[in-house]
This record gives structure tokens, C-alpha cells and sequence, in this order.
């Protein structure tokens, strides 16, 4: 690793408001990992996907957490923000119902993104 290239942190969120504690530490890792200066990748998979679409983020409540639609903003605004592409279909959620920034990829993206030189993938 070189000054010039920052780590990337490719962090997978597979559980939305039905398992709040292990979403919301997704997304906390994912933002903390920003402002530390890395490169940011959150995929949202499974139940997460839903947390993409505007209103959804906003919804989720945990106590002693931040406001997750505050991760997933500072994400956006630094990092990016991708929702599985068959997770996606099977919600029929389209790229045009997720919040402005976010895409929709497949595990072809994915693969690439975590077998990438100074990657690293976290999976939560």
C-alpha cells in the first residue's frame, strides 16, 4: 500500500430493520472507514436493500446509534452505495426508486471490487 492509494473497504450490510444492531454497525463501519481516509464501498444485500430507498434509512431507529440515514449520506457523499442486482428484483426495486448516488450492481461487481489489489470485505 502506497501513500498515493488508499485501502478500500468493500463492506457488505445483509440485514436491514429485522436484525437492527448488526445493520446499523454496517453502516457505521462502512462511514467510519470514510472519515479514517479509506475508500468505501457498502453493498446492501438481503433486507438492506430497502435502506436505499428514500424514507427507509429515515425509519430506522436503534438507540446509542447515529441516524442511519446519516451513514448512508456520508457514504454517498464520499464512498459508494450498491444494491444487489437480484435483491433488488426480487423487491422490485428499480435504480430509479434509490436514493440519488446509489446503484444497482451483481456479483460480478462485487467479485471484482473484494478481489481488487488492497481490498478488504467485511461482511455483516
Amino acid at each position: 500500500m502506497t501513500a498515493t492509494s488508499p485501502r478500500k473497504l468493500v463492506v457488505k450490510c445483509t440485514a436491514g430493520i429485522e436484525d437492527p444492531e448488526r445493520c446499523a454497525q454496517a453502516f457505521t463501519v462502512a462511514a467510519t472507514a470514510l472519515a479514517a481516509g479509506a475508500e468505501v464501498s457498502l453493498w446492501l444485500t438481503g433486507e438492506a436493500t430497502w435502506l436505499a430507498v428514500p424514507g427507509r434509512a429515515e425509519a430506522f431507529d436503534l438507540p446509542h446509534s447515529a441516524p442511519l440515514s446519516d451513514l448512508r449520506d456520508a457514504v454517498l457523499a464520499g464512498g459508494t452505495l450498491t444494491v444487489c442486482t437480484q435483491c433488488a428484483a426480487r423487491r422490485d426495486i428499480a435504480e430509479t426508486d434509490l436514493v440519488q448516488g446509489a446503484v444497482i450492481a451483481g456479483s460480478t461487481s462485487f467479485v471484482a471490487e473484494v478481489l481488487a489489489d488492497n481490498a478488504q470485505a467485511l461482511v455483516y
